[in-house]
């Protein structure tokens, strides 16, 4: 939900001379510890000032680092789950197994065999359909641009 009065800058000195390593060492969403990921769909959607101010600060950005060597990237949108929550599939997608031991134990290893000795406790990040809605997910669905169902006729 959008406020409708921009945010107004601080008119004082900053707090701090690294200003968006404060902000981002909070806990956010798309967040990570050496990324900021931001859903496209969500960014164009923004307020046009907004988005005239994030295309400013995006152009610059990129200019100013236009010369390095930069790797495409895959965003996968992923949750944290417990190994013991997992089926074999996302298992194997994150790197572990699981096993019956020759007591009948359950038994989760690493890809290299190490055993992971709390299995119920360790949370791995497993990948899992994209919460955040986009504009050209579902667009076979019976829904106009303007939100309002299409009616549908009885047989």
């Amino acid at each position: 939900m959008y406020t409708p009065e921009p945010i107004q800058p601080h008119l004082s000195a900053p707090a701090s001379g690294t200003p968006v390593r404060d902000y981002l060492t909070a806990p956010h969403p798309g967040v990570q510890d050496g990324y900021v990921v931001l859903p496209r769909s969500l960014v164009e959607a923004m307020p046009l000032p907004w988005q005239q101010a994030m295309a400013q600060i995006l152009a610059e950005f990129h200019q100013t680092y236009a010369h390095l060597s930069w790797p495409e990237y895959r965003v996968v949108p992923s949750r944290r789950e417990r190994l013991v929550n997992l089926d074999e599939d996302q298992l194997a997608e994150v790197g572990y197994l699981v096993e019956i031991d020759t007591d009948g134990e359950v038994v989760y290893r690493e890809r290299s065999g190490r055993r992971i000795a709390d299995p119920e406790q360790t949370e791995v990040l497993v990948s899992c359909p994209d919460p955040i809605p986009s504009q050209h997910r579902n667009a076979n669905q019976d829904t106009p641009p303007r939100g309002f169902p299409t009616q549908q006729a009885w047989s």
